[in-house]
């Protein structure tokens, strides 16, 4: 029996009108997603650019995209 894990990951550029209270919506709507395995955010850096892990066998990019345009309409996927 295989138990690995596959991980995948995208980063999504926010639009950078979005408050905080959107990012907060955006991790909380994605962490409940089964095969979300991280939503990071680098404030200091990079503060508009989350970077979310995830089991592509359990759930899809496209759908990650959706959860996350729910609260920023204007946010785009700029890698797989």
């Amino acid at each position: 029996m295989n138990a690995d894990i596959k991980i995948a990951d995208i980063t999504v550029h926010l639009h950078p009108e979005s408050s905080c209270d959107d990012r907060d919506k955006v991790e909380q709507g994605l962490r409940s997603h089964d095969g979300v395995i991280s939503v990071h955010f680098n404030d200091e850096e990079h503060p508009h650019i989350m970077l979310v892990a995830y089991n592509p066998e359990a759930v899809s990019s496209e759908v990650l995209l959706g959860e996350i345009r729910k609260c920023d309409a204007k946010a785009v996927m700029v890698s797989m």
